[in-house]
C-alpha cells in the first residue's frame, strides 16, 4: 500500500523564524514554502523535504530525520565549520560509540546533531 510512497518528516518548532534561519543558513535546505499556521517547508534531496511548524515543545529524545550523504566525515567537517556541535554518543548495548562526533557500524557511519529547536537529526551514509 505505502512501498512506493515518499515520506517527508514533520518537526515542530517554538520559534519557526529561528528554525528557518538555522535550516537555510546551517544546513544550506532551500524554503520552497511558508504557511500562516506558521509553518515552512525545506527542499533536501531527491525530491524530498522537511515541514517545520509551530508548536509547543515536546520531548523527542530520538532521531527524528536523517539526511543520506556519501561522505560523513566531510560533511560533519562542513557543518562543524558552521557552527553545529554534533552529540558524543555512547550506547555499549547497541555498538554506538562516537569518536569526533561519528559512529561507525560495520561500512555504516553515523553522527547526530540537534536543530534550534532540540529535534535531533542525523547524517548518514545509509
Amino acid at each position: 500500500m505505502l512501498t512506493n510512497a515518499p515520506v517527508h518528516p514533520t518537526l515542530i518548532a517554538v520559534d519557526v523564524a529561528r528554525a528557518k534561519a538555522f535550516y537555510q543558513d546551517k544546513l544550506g535546505l532551500k524554503l520552497t514554502k511558508e504557511d500562516p499556521s506558521p509553518g515552512a517547508t525545506f527542499q533536501a534531496g531527491e525530491g524530498t523535504y522537511i515541514y517545520i511548524y509551530q508548536r509547543e515543545k515536546t520531548k523527542a529524545d530520538h532521531t527524528v530525520a536523517s539526511f543520506h550523504v556519501d561522505d560523513v566525515e566531510k560533511t560533519v567537517k562542513e557543518l562543524q565549520a558552521k557552527g553545529i556541535k554534533f552529540e558524543d554518543i555512547d550506547m555499549p548495548s547497541l555498538g554506538i560509540r562516537t569518536v569526533n562526533g561519528i559512529a561507525t557500524l560495520g561500512d555504516m557511519k553515523g553522527a547526530w546533531f540537534k536543530d534550534t529547536e532540540g529535534n535531533t537529526l542525523a547524517i548518514s551514509n545509509t
